[in-house]
């Protein structure tokens, strides 16, 4: 009995810095997909965590530095996410496509809580430089590897009359479009229906590398 009191606090103490940063940046995704952005402050991330502000100020010193590396961390983790998927691809642009897409539709990318925050910091981007630049680093990146992909898939299949940055931008925007049903309808909307979705409109442009799945 006493050696597992001992042990509790001990290992809170003992935290790393980066555990314990890794901690307070996902309490902060809790909170902020609760009370969104305005409303999440030190207090409430400190709830979440189960840990004194004390310790958020240690580790970010104010509540804007903590979502704007809150915003950093699944942006960064989107990216790292999208690099797996296409190291583990086929090397087909149509594998590698709809390795992507399967990305946007699992976790840990397509998580509500995330996609919560997602639509909270895109919401605040335009009075917020901070969250603008970091929003439209991964929006400009996602697109361009979605279009360069698009124009090998019309080069190899040799299909006329399609635009490479139309279509990326098109499955970008229902990509978006989809990530808002699955958080506020997650009933009527599936991450398995939102995935066929998106290879249902893949194949509209390419029908002889994709097919149409059942919603």
């Amino acid at each position: 009995m006493g050696k597992a009191v001992v042990n509790g606090p001990t290992k809170k103490r003992t935290a790393s810095k980066q555990e314990r940063q890794l901690q307070l940046i996902r309490a902060t995704v809790r909170s902020v997909a609760k009370n969104g952005l305005a409303d999440t402050t030190m207090s409430t991330v400190a709830r979440e965590a189960g840990l004194s502000q004390g310790i958020i100020n240690l580790h970010f010193q104010s509540k804007d530095r903590l979502l704007a590396e809150t915003l950093r961390y699944i942006t960064d983790e989107y990216d790292v996410s999208c690099r797996k998927a296409l190291s583990g691809a086929g090397p087909s642009p149509a594998e590698r496509l709809e390795a992507l897409v399967d990305v946007d539709f699992k976790l840990p990318v397509c998580d509500r809580n995330k996609l919560a925050v997602w639509f909270a910091f895109w919401g605040e981007s335009k009075a917020r430089p901070t969250y603008r630049k970091l929003c439209a680093s991964r929006d400009i990146q996602y697109r361009k590897e979605l279009a360069a992909l698009c124009q090998l898939q019309i080069e190899e299949g040799g299909y006329e009359g399609l635009d490479a940055m139309v279509l990326a931008t098109g499955l970008s925007a229902m990509t978006e479009g989809l990530w808002l049903d699955l958080l506020i309808s997650p009933r009527s909307m599936t991450r398995k229906q939102a995935r066929n979705i998106c290879v249902a409109y893949l194949a509209s442009a390419f029908p002889h590398h994709f097919s149409v799945q059942p919603i």
